[in-house]
């Protein structure tokens, strides 16, 4: 079957709630985008909301608090809300990867694998129905000798020494104490949580495989390991979980390009147009996260750096027909659009519609659209 990629990102526009937007619940628009990255909170929060018809003030707190949703490190080693009943089997994919068993990664942080695991059996006796706070976590950790030398690093917001722990199922963040962190034992807010060492990779990556394809197909087997990992997993494994699906997936000619879909979904595509219009969508957006910002089909490469800047910071976007045409900002009462160049402006009344989403996903006044 040949599709075009503009038929695809109007597929996707559908499948992951931005056109139309859904009426399902947080943990549902969650788990159909895969997770939704949660570096930083309130853009996950206007994600979700940016997708939902009628959002609900505090749901994503509520969802947290239910444990219908949990917040930990997922893939790319990043923040991630996820949906508590399919967390594991995501998780186990990043644990497969082990990059604590690297060399660089033991240079850096001074700790073995034999370490790493050792901190795990630590913390997940110290996380066993408790909630601490970062900093009683790691005073508890650094009392142990033989872990004296890594305040530092576990002390650091980057998290990267507790990384392994929470792919490895044993931590994920708790309730916030006011602007402090906190961290307790997914088991303990999970019912049905399993037990270490969690799913078989070789029969969670499947799934896995199934509903990023359901999100972000069609896609590749490299696209999807860059998603998941950078690229860390082993290509036989990624292959594998693949081939795993059998007739369960189709490879289709998306304007030259091969790439999987699931085959449920081919006649859907192949009957859906190109999409009109324009949206709004907010930094660190899956649409682009998904596929990542180096998908030339969604984003042009010469203006990859309008969209992923310094530091990792993933800027709001514009898209038309599916394709980011340019990146907005909140300026005081306005919400300034800059096109790319070349791209033509969208209709005022297009952008008016647009903006007045963003102030409900927000929660903040209406703003006056100016286009840069």
């Amino acid at each position: 079957m040949r599709v075009s990629w503009d038929q695809a990102l109007a597929w996707r526009l559908r499948r992951q709630f931005v056109d139309p937007q859904a009426s399902g619940s947080v943990a549902e628009v969650v788990s159909r985008l895969c997770g939704v990255q949660a570096q930083v909170a309130s853009a996950a929060e206007t994600a979700i909301r940016l997708r939902q018809a009628a959002p609900e003030t505090g749901e994503v707190a509520r969802a947290l608090a239910d444990g219908t949703v949990i917040k930990t490190w997922a893939m790319r080693g990043t923040l991630h809300l996820l949906r508590s009943a399919e967390a594991p089997a995501l998780l186990s994919l990043m644990a497969r990867a082990r990059p604590w068993a690297r060399p660089a990664w033991q240079k850096a942080f001074g700790l073995t694998v034999a370490d790493v695991d050792a901190l795990t059996v630590a913390v997940a006796e110290l996380l066993d129905g408790q909630v601490l706070s970062r900093d009683e976590l790691v005073t508890a950790i650094v009392a142990e000798p033989r872990f004296s030398g890594l305040e530092q690093a576990l002390r650091s917001g980057w998290g990267t020494v507790l990384k392994p722990l929470a792919w490895q199922g044993v931590l994920c963040y708790g309730p916030s104490r006011g602007n402090r962190v906190t961290f307790t034992a997914p088991a303990s807010v999970v019912r049905g949580w399993p037990a270490r060492p969690g799913p078989d990779p070789g029969q969670a990556g499947p799934a896995v495989v199934a509903a990023y394809l359901g999100a972000y197909g069609p896609a590749t087997p490299a696209g999807f390991s860059a998603w998941m990992s950078r690229g860390s997993l082993r290509k036989t494994d990624v292959r594998s979980w693949f081939a795993a699906l059998g007739p369960r997936v189709t490879e289709i000619d998306v304007d030259g390009d091969a790439a999987w879909l699931l085959t449920e979904h081919l006649d859907e595509l192949a009957a859906c147009p190109p999409a009109r219009g324009v949206r709004l969508l907010g930094g660190f957006d899956q649409w682009v996260l998904g596929p990542g910002t180096d998908a030339v089909h969604i984003l042009d490469a010469k203006h990859r750096t309008k969209v992923s800047k310094t530091s990792g910071w993933i800027a709001p976007l514009v898209l038309t027909s599916g394709r980011v045409a340019g990146t907005w900002e909140l300026a005081g009462a306005d919400l300034v659009v800059t096109m790319f160049p070349g791209a033509r402006p969208p209709a005022a009344r297009a952008l008016a519609a647009e903006a007045a989403k963003v102030a409900r996903a927000t929660g903040l006044a209406l703003p006056i659209v100016r286009v840069a």
